[in-house]
C-alpha cells in the first residue's frame, strides 16, 4: 500500500504549524524536519527547499478547492442550492486545514513569481466560478445584488475569514448553517420566496 500521500500531508501540516509559529523567513529545513519528526535528509527526499514546501501548502489550499469543491456548482439544482453546497464544502475544508490556509495567505509573497502566479490563477478561477453562479441566481431572480463579481469577492472574503478565529472544538455544522444565512440572506439578499428548500437543506 502506498503511504506517500499521507506522509506528504503530514509534512505539509507540520510545516504549516512551524511556519505559523516561527514565520516563514525564520524557518529552516532542519527546524521543519524536527517539527515533522524526521531527519533532515529524509525531508529532502520529499521537498528540495522550504519554498517548495510553502508552494505545496498553497497549492493544497487553492488547487484542491478548484478541482473538488467546484464540482458542486455543476450539479443539478438552483443557484441558491448549488451555492449552499459550495459554502458547506468550502468551510469544512477550511476547518480541517485552517493553519495551512492562514500560512498560504500570509506568506504568498514569499513564493517565487512563477509559483505565486499559479496560486493566484487558481484563486481567480475559483472567484470567477462563484461569480458565475451568483450571476445565474440574479438572472433567476433568486439574488438581489447588482454586481456578481463584487458579491463573489464578499462571499469568499467572509468564508475565508473564519481561518483567523476558528478553533478545533467549534461546531462546524452550526458554522455552515450560520454562514449560509449570512451569505444567502445577507450578502446576496434573495428575492422573496425563492430560497425554499435550500435553506432547510443547509440546516
Amino acid at each position: 500500500m502506498n503511504t506517500e500521500p499521507s506522509r506528504r500531508d503530514s509534512i505539509l501540516a507540520a510545516a504549516a504549524e512551524y511556519f505559523a509559529e516561527q514565520g516563514y523567513h525564520s524557518a529552516g529545513m532542519r527546524g521543519i524536519a524536527d517539527s515533522v519528526g524526521i531527519k533532515g535528509a529524509s525531508l529532502y527526499n520529499h521537498f528540495s527547499s522550504k519554498e517548495e514546501i510553502l508552494y505545496a501548502i498553497a497549492l493544497k489550499m487553492t488547487r484542491v478547492p478548484v478541482e473538488d469543491h467546484l464540482l458542486v456548482l455543476d450539479e443539478a439544482g438552483t443557484p441558491t442550492e448549488r451555492l449552499t453546497s459550495l459554502v458547506d464544502v468550502h468551510l469544512r475544508h477550511l476547518a480541517v486545514n485552517r493553519v495551512e490556509h492562514l500560512v498560504s495567505l500570509r506568506e504568498l509573497s514569499a513564493l517565487t513569481e512563477e509559483h505565486r502566479e499559479r496560486v493566484v490563477e487558481y484563486r481567480k478561477y475559483y472567484q470567477r466560478r462563484v461569480r458565475d453562479v451568483i450571476a445565474a441566481g440574479i438572472r433567476a431572480g433568486e439574488f438581489g445584488v447588482d454586481d456578481p463579481l463584487r458579491a463573489a469577492v464578499a462571499v469568499l472574503d467572509l468564508m475565508n475569514g473564519v481561518s483567523w478565529w476558528l478553533r478545533d472544538d467549534y461546531d462546524i455544522d452550526a458554522l455552515v448553517t450560520t454562514y449560509v444565512d449570512y451569505i444567502v440572506d445577507g450578502i446576496l439578499g434573495p428575492r422573496r420566496g425563492v430560497r425554499g428548500g435550500a435553506a432547510e437543506a443547509a440546516r
